[in-house]
């Protein structure tokens, strides 16, 4: 099964979260939330976006650089460790239209949330997709019907049509029950 890639909006997309400041110079840790780390050193322009009283901006990016397994974003603009610690928590979105191509099989969690789930044979609907749950294991289509879980793989979602909003799966007797 391909890739998953988190995003939040179709017309913004979430490529990184941002935790504490690092060293003194305004400096940010960051995790990204794609699997296509390159797009990171190209980015020149970003919107953040947190919680309440958090106020969306947009900031010009200086360099971002990889460090200990994380991201570490300068901001232009943010110059001390005070302001980097007001952008905690904040999500690093761009816009839709800088999206990637995906390779066939790789699917943006966004375009899944929101398909029907229905059985391949009997087209019977199991319900609709509203989040993922992504551990050690392969990723789980979480189904809105009394939270049932699927395994995102090609032997159970075995026709996947995001733009037309349908995930066909041949499901083994009684998965479906399971909660």
């Amino acid at each position: 099964m391909g890739a998953l890639h988190s995003i939040k909006a179709a017309d913004w997309i979430a490529v990184a979260q941002l935790g504490k400041a690092r060293g003194i110079r305004g400096e940010v840790i960051g995790y990204s939330l794609t699997s296509h780390p390159e797009r990171f050193s190209r980015l020149k322009s970003v919107r953040l976006v947190g919680d309440a009283p958090f106020i969306t901006r947009t900031l010009d990016v200086e360099e971002v650089w990889e460090h200990a397994g994380a991201l570490v974003f300068k901001f232009a603009g943010i110059d001390s460790m005070t302001d980097a610690e007001t952008l905690r928590g904040a999500e690093v979105q761009i816009p839709g239209s800088e999206r990637i191509q995906l390779e066939p099989g790789e699917y943006f969690h966004a375009d899944l949330i929101g398909c029907e789930v229905r059985d391949r044979v009997s087209n019977h609907l199991i319900g609709t997709v509203t989040a993922f749950e992504e551990n050690a294991g392969q990723p789980l289509l979480e189904i809105d019907r009394g939270k049932t879980l699927i395994p995102f793989v090609k032997a159970l979602c075995t026709d996947i049509r995001p733009a037309d909003k349908i995930i066909l799966t041949d499901l083994p007797e009684g998965l479906e029950d399971l909660r």
